[in-house]
């Protein structure tokens, strides 16, 4: 469940409070600067740094920064209320995972996995420092109880495999899998030269997609979800098999396809099959007899339906759907109270319905026999009730 940060002020903050009160405003005013759709801030935080009982190792700011606090006031994203300064970790968080993708879906690039990698490493690490930061744990690096500083003398945060690798992380462990995948995969391409390798990761980039916006949802709220940012990706050309498979197998890096290898020999069958992993979905070309469903471009379909006998994986999994002779069906019907139906009938129905062509579902050619689906028994049911009868 996503949790609210609370009502507490950050140190900066604090030191704004105090050069406000310094300035007489009075502790109302202050107040409504501080709270914003994100954050309420109770009065009491407020009358605890003026009386001095709290914060008092903090000092106030100067006043320049009083200055460009007021001048930048509010501050805040209008379209999720996020704080420019105050939520910056979940602010760039989005913003580069949004980038990662218009990266990506960008006509002409030539490196797209490579630029989409790094750039979603850098949304995850953001996304996961602003998880600890509200949840109280320091993400700093640490030697001997003391934190580590970088060559310009800031503090060093973890990067993202460190954070992955930290009891308190909240991911599952199929989203982890894909991003210690993805950083094995960023630190083969880091310094070396590579060919085509969008397709060979799409499935794992598509996965790093779905499980950002599930986890920002699921740990901040529903509000700082991206589908409605991100549009579907368009292209121009539909591919054969035999062009698939060339693009498929075309100029893979050995030094990647070992990467790849050596990280997925390592993981389970079940941990390999886990869309949090590698999100696989089929597609196939759909016509529709109604105009008002026609302009669907993506459906997500079924196995054992019409249009998944054209792809050679789903995504979701079921039993195998019922077969029945035409002397099952009639013997059904006559079950179920249309006790004069018989097979010629059916054969007359059948052919004045054209229910056998392919398209239209309600059956399949098995070793040269023809099987009906349940859905044409439930079709013959329904112009029975209509009244039809044999010409």
């Amino acid at each position: 469940m996503a949790r609210r940060p609370g009502n507490t002020l950050e140190r900066w903050e604090v030191g704004i409070v105090k050069a406000m009160l310094a300035r007489k405003y009075v502790p109302q005013d202050i107040q409504a600067y501080f709270s914003r759709p994100t954050r309420s801030i109770n009065h009491a935080r407020i009358s605890e740094i003026r009386d001095g009982t709290k914060h008092r190792a903090i000092k106030a700011a100067s006043d320049a920064e009083l200055d460009d606090f007021l001048e930048a006031w509010p501050n805040v994203d209008p379209a999720t209320g996020l704080h420019l300064q105050g939520d910056e970790l979940l602010v760039k968080a989005r913003e580069a995972m949004i980038a990662a993708v218009h990266t990506f879906n960008s006509a002409g690039l030539h490196f797209r996995a490579e630029l989409f990698i790094i750039t979603s490493i850098i949304a995850w690490t953001y996304l996961l420092h602003s998880y600890y930061k509200r949840e109280g744990v320091d993400y700093r690096y640490k030697k001997g109880g003391v934190v580590q500083k970088t060559p310009s003398g800031v503090d060093k945060y973890w990067e993202l495999g460190q954070c992955l690798a930290h009891g308190k992380c909240p991911l599952d462990k199929g989203v982890i899998n894909n991003l210690n995948f993805l950083t094995e995969i960023r630190h083969e391409i880091e310094h070396r030269s590579t060919n085509r390798i969008d397709d060979a990761l799409s499935a794992k980039l598509q996965a790093c997609c779905i499980n950002f916006n599930d986890a920002i949802k699921q740990l901040f709220g529903k509000e700082f979800a991206l589908e409605k940012r991100l549009p579907i990706a368009l292209q121009f050309v539909t591919f054969g098999g035999l062009q698939r498979a060339g693009l498929v197998g075309a100029e893979l890096p050995p030094h990647i396809a070992t990467a790849m290898d050596n990280f997925q020999d390592a993981l389970t069958d079940e941990e390999q099959s886990d869309p949090k992993f590698r999100y696989r979905v089929a597609f196939v070309p759909k016509v529709s007899g109604k105009a008002s469903k026609s302009d669907l471009a993506v459906e997500f379909i079924k196995p054992g339906s019409p249009e998944a006998e054209a792809v050679e994986r789903v995504l979701l999994k079921e039993v195998e759907r019922p077969k029945f002779r035409p002397s099952e069906i009639v013997t059904k019907v006559k079950a179920a109270g249309y006790a004069a139906f018989n097979m010629h009938d059916h054969t007359l129905l059948v052919r004045q319905l054209d229910a056998r062509t392919p398209g239209k579902g309600f059956g399949v050619m098995i070793a040269g026999t023809w099987y009906w689906y349940e859905h044409w028994f439930d079709k013959v049911l329904e112009k029975l009730a209509e009244g039809w009868t044999r010409p």
